[in-house]
């Protein structure tokens, strides 16, 4: 691969994370899609990971070629990137998580580049910073460190590295992904940042428990079963692999030309950044080993996210920011005054709960 210079590192991690996003999200990358922009996005991973002296994660490589989806036999079609630091205690240490963020996007279309500076260089950019922190500071566990290719193509990076990960797959004790951490909700201005997966594993749930949430920032635990397999979490929740999905949620930049790199709000992304870093130290250093738990956790929290997110909507709907049609307007205040009467009750059933999961979906589809 051909050199890619990076700038002096910023001494702050909100300007760290800006640096990678300006970088990425660039118009002369071009959208990352394919094409020699996606060869200097990829360059640009590759070489961090040179740079900080990060042990190459696929045998010699720091990358693995994705061959076409629709003919295996083909040439690489894309590359997956990934460096891995080993974790230090002997009992642990083949235990991996993969922390992944895909750095792939839509290119150009229609005449126009798509910068793709939320989806997904905000979460590459959280990728390369805890890569470089758990380098100066290992857990006991193996933390391996995955950008993905390909996401925008059905997931075909992250389902090829699962049937083709450079460990036995028995060895991923989990998986923490993040897609879109650099925006809010309906670019609304809130703090809140979303989580789903820690309902399959009662490890991963303690652990979120127990990290702390830096200033400034909104913790909102959902189940993943109300977004269902939207990003590279996927293969690993159908293989039962605990997992995370860190994400702040669509807005209407997503997947638009003007996903630009000046509408992230980077001190934000620094904040997520250093939450996921906090989560992967708990997990890295637990001794307990995440398991899968197939039942469905039913629990409060869930209800809470809701209402707070029907809340914020009606909120900015009065005061002109988010304008609601009548129609949006009286299920969105059902939706607010159901979750109320869950919470208020405090406790909510398994009915409750799939009412719940259908009504989210449906908000999700008509609002946003």
């Amino acid at each position: 691969m051909s050199a890619v210079s990076h700038a002096e590192e910023p001494v702050n991690l909100t300007g760290q994370v800006r640096q990678h996003v300006t970088f990425l999200a660039d118009r002369d990358r071009q959208g990352r899609y394919n094409g020699q922009g996606k060869v200097e996005a990829a360059n640009y991973i590759v070489e961090w990971f040179q740079k900080h002296d990060l042990k190459p994660f696929f045998g010699d490589s720091y990358i693995q070629d994705v061959p076409d989806l629709a003919n295996k036999e083909r040439k690489s079609v894309g590359l997956n990137l990934g460096a891995v630091v080993p974790g230090t205690d002997p009992k642990l240490r083949d235990e991996f998580i993969i922390i992944n963020a895909h750095y792939d996007h839509l290119g150009r279309r229609f005449g126009q580049i798509y910068p793709g500076a939320d989806d997904n260089a905000s979460g590459v950019a959280m990728l390369l910073e805890l890569a470089v922190r758990f380098q100066k500071q290992p857990a006991h566990r193996s933390l391996a460190f995955v950008s993905f290719d390909l996401e925008e193509y059905l997931l075909w990076g992250s389902r090829w590295f699962l049937a083709h990960a450079p460990i036995p797959q028995e060895q991923i004790c989990g998986c923490i992904t993040a897609d879109m951490i650099g925006r809010s909700l309906g670019g609304l201005d809130t703090p809140t940042v979303f989580v789903m997966g820690a309902e399959k594993s009662p490890q991963l749930r303690a652990a979120l428990n127990a990290v702390q949430v830096p200033q400034g920032l909104e913790l909102a635990e959902l189940g993943v079963d109300i977004v269902g397999p939207r990003s590279d979490y996927a293969p690993f929740w159908m293989e039962e692999i605990p997992f995370l999905f860190f994400s702040t949620g669509e807005h209407p930049d997503y997947h638009q030309p003007t996903d630009t790199t000046d509408k992230i709000d980077f001190e934000k992304l620094a904040r997520i950044t250093e939450l996921m870093g906090n989560v992967v130290d708990q997990l890295g250093n637990e001794d307990d080993t995440p398991t899968w738990q197939p039942e469905q956790d039913v629990n409060l929290r869930e209800a809470k996210t809701v209402h707070q997110v029907t809340r914020t909507l009606l909120d900015a709907d009065a005061a002109g920011d988010y304008p609601l049609s009548n129609t949006q307007r009286f299920f969105v205040s059902q939706l607010y005054r159901k979750t109320q009467f869950v919470l208020q009750k405090g406790e909510m059933s398994s009915q409750e709960r799939d009412w719940l999961v259908h009504a989210t979906r449906i908000l999700m589809l008509s609002t946003f």
